[in-house]
């Protein structure tokens, strides 16, 4: 099949995720063929700098063998069994890896197929889990204003970026959103418990009746508005405010777990163990479809053994699949031998002094913002007279001026317009300092054809 041929059948055929009509029907749609550790390969042999990890998630890289091999061998053996009434050896395996992995007694996992569907299932946990307590009244969840949480209604309802919403009308009641933690930090001589952010989290509180709120969800750098790293002592302060009211605290790790933020878990980098951990993504390095819940044993243990449950009302076909959860099996395996967290660690200073480096030499980059291999430029009308974007520069930006960029130099990542004009950057977790060198030097070309644009 040619390429006319594949993106005729595409256009005709696929119906797209989050792309307008008009990016979709474009005559030069990439059509991607193959992959080799952080580059992608479309059909006429052109190589990109995969810069976002697929959707952060292609931790350990493209086109490797070994993880395909341990799909193929389990596919074989028993390619398709359930987690109703009965077990099998990839979910077990996979399951106590995780645990393995993670903070505190966080020892039990749910698994579904997808963020989105974790974040349901940690929704639909926290309600249940009260319920069995003996306190139905809390259903209520807290979360943070322009935070992703997934795309399903009861996610979406706890997602704070009110344009994803908007188009579905009224959601799941019961939600309500704070402040993140953007700009934020400890006053002097004062604690994290002194942060706009907390206190309005303890002020929506008091408003709805600390009975009444089921769970605190939260991710430990927040990828929608830009990378946000909160300031030392935040999460202290959730895990302190949830411990004193009752209410789970939910980390949502979709896309900080299995190192990304250099550690297995952004909650073991932070120094919180939440009640609830959701993660996807870097689970299975985006080579199967594969999503959970991590859950404390207490927790876990309550709802079952309690007389008003004895059982978690929720379920899914193909969660804890066979071949997906040997996939994790092998993924995290490699993650760990190869210490892909260690070299995370290593390489952040150098990967954080090139940002510095676009920065000083970019009048339109405000700032950078991240942690680990997860960054977002900020970008603003003139950082040195304090001149801000207008909504129309912002739109050409993101629309035209950053893709044409980033085409010339065969880059692949997102420029993001939630809550801000910025480029986000999240690498796969194999890169090495040559493939940093590649992703910033591209970076470099986006942010002159971004000053060119607007007479810098």
């Amino acid at each position: 099949m040619t390429n006319s041929e594949n993106r005729t059948l595409a256009q005709r055929h696929l119906f797209p995720h989050f792309t307008t009509g008009k990016a979709w029907r474009d005559p030069n749609l990439p059509i991607i063929v193959s992959g080799e550790g952080c580059y992608l390969i479309d059909e006429d042999g052109n190589r990109f700098l995969d810069g976002l990890a697929g959707l952060f998630c292609v931790n350990m890289g493209h086109g490797r063998t070994d993880i395909p091999a341990a799909a193929t061998k389990q596919m074989s053996k028993l390619a398709y069994w359930t987690n109703w009434g009965s077990a099998h050896p990839a979910a077990v395996e996979a399951a106590t890896t995780i645990a393995s992995l993670a903070p505190g007694d966080l020892d039990v996992t749910f698994f579904v197929n997808s963020g989105s569907e974790a974040v349901e299932s940690a929704i639909k946990f926290a309600r249940q889990y009260h319920r069995s307590q003996g306190q139905p009244e809390r259903t209520k969840i807290i979360a943070r204003n322009m935070a992703y949480h997934g795309t399903t209604l009861g996610a979406l309802a706890v997602t704070g970026i009110p344009a994803y919403k908007e188009a579905f009308g009224e959601l799941m009641p019961g939600v309500r959103h704070v402040p993140n933690t953007l700009g934020e930090t400890i006053p002097e001589g004062g604690t994290a418990a002194d942060l706009p952010s907390i206190q309005a989290i303890l002020q929506v509180i008091e408003e709805e009746g600390a009975h009444t709120i089921a769970a605190l969800f939260a991710e430990p750098v927040q990828n929608s508005r830009g990378a946000l790293v909160p300031p030392p002592g935040y999460w202290q302060e959730l895990r302190a405010i949830c411990d004193r009211f009752g209410i789970l605290l939910v980390a949502d790790e979709v896309i900080c777990g299995f190192g990304r933020l250099g550690e297995w878990f952004g909650s073991t980098k932070y120094d919180v163990v939440p009640d609830l951990l959701t993660f996807a993504k870097g689970s299975t390095s985006g080579y199967a479809p594969l999503g959970g819940v991590l859950i404390r044993t207490p927790l876990a243990n309550a709802l079952l053994d309690s007389p008003a449950a004895g059982i978690f009302t929720h379920g899914a076909t193909w969660g804890g699949h066979p071949v997906s959860t040997a996939v994790a099996v092998a993924n995290l395996g490699a993650l760990q031998e190869e210490n892909i967290p260690g070299n995370v660690r290593s390489l952040e200073p150098y990967f954080q002094a090139g940002l510095n480096q676009i920065r000083d030499a970019h009048r339109s980059v405000l700032e950078w913002r991240g942690t680990g291999f997860f960054y977002a430029i900020e970008l603003t009308g003139d950082r040195e007279s304090g001149r801000t974007l207008t909504p129309e520069q912002s739109k050409e930006l993101l629309g035209s001026v950053m893709p044409k960029a980033m085409r010339e130099v065969n880059l692949i990542t997102r420029p993001d317009n939630r809550g801000a004009t910025m480029l986000v950057l999240s690498p796969p977790l194999v890169a090495d300092q040559a493939v940093l060198d590649d992703l910033l030097t591209k970076v470099d070309h986006v942010m002159s054809a971004t000053d060119k644009h607007l007479g810098l």
